[in-house]
């Protein structure tokens, strides 16, 4: 088992332990040694796996204005750790790939390997989802068939995104590209620069 197939399995199994509960509070153990990367992983698709969640409740029309501020100041603080986590992934291939001497004509990826990772991750859950509504008794023929094809579309995208994440790694290790990773450094976030945490005042 090649390596973004190893962790789409992760994935695979912590949505399926997600889902044990289906609550957005719910305390898991996490199964794997601390310190590893299937540890991070689990992590890492167990705060997706709460985030979609999160984003379905609030899209309740009926809800409580005071309940949904709470829940998206939630839904960001999510999307921080979300972050975090990535670059923590990104940190794993940096070191992997340390003693790497990229060739002379080695290119640079549009995008770093635990963002394509983060990408898998998710996917995860969309065909989790959609899987669920393929299945539902309770819902239109219609339905289900639309459901159907656009399951068949996730898990033909869930293979070539497998296949282009182990192709990029297969390069890296081989010098033909190289990794060159880029921190989010989200503004919205820090009280020093976005203005409405400090205060609005016009920077000189």
């Amino acid at each position: 088992m090649k390596t973004a197939e190893k962790f789409y399995s992760v994935f695979e199994e912590t949505t399926r332990k997600y889902h044990e509960t289906d609550h957005v509070d719910a305390v898991v153990a996490n199964p794997y040694e601390d310190g590893s990367i299937d540890h991070v992983l689990f992590a890492k698709n167990w705060i997706d796996a709460v985030q979609w969640h999160l984003e379905d409740i609030i899209r309740d029309p009926a809800i409580d204005p005071v309940e949904a501020l709470a829940l998206k100041r939630r839904i960001d603080r999510s999307n921080q750790d979300r972050t975090d986590m990535v670059e923590e992934i990104d940190t794993y291939f940096r070191e992997r790939f340390a003693d790497v001497v990229p060739a002379d004509d080695a290119t640079i990826n549009t995008e770093s390997p635990a963002w394509a990772i983060d990408r898998l991750s998710i996917l995860a859950l969309k065909i989790y989802h959609m899987a669920a509504e393929v299945g539902r008794t309770d819902a239109s023929d219609e339905h289900v068939a639309k459901c159907r094809a656009k399951l068949d579309i996730l898990e033909q995208q869930r293979e070539d995104l497998i296949e282009a994440i182990d192709t990029l790694l297969d390069d890296i290790a081989a010098g033909r590209k190289y990794m060159k990773v880029y921190r989010q450094m989200k503004m919205y976030n820090d009280p020093a620069t976005n203005p409405v945490l400090y205060g609005g005042a016009k920077q000189e």
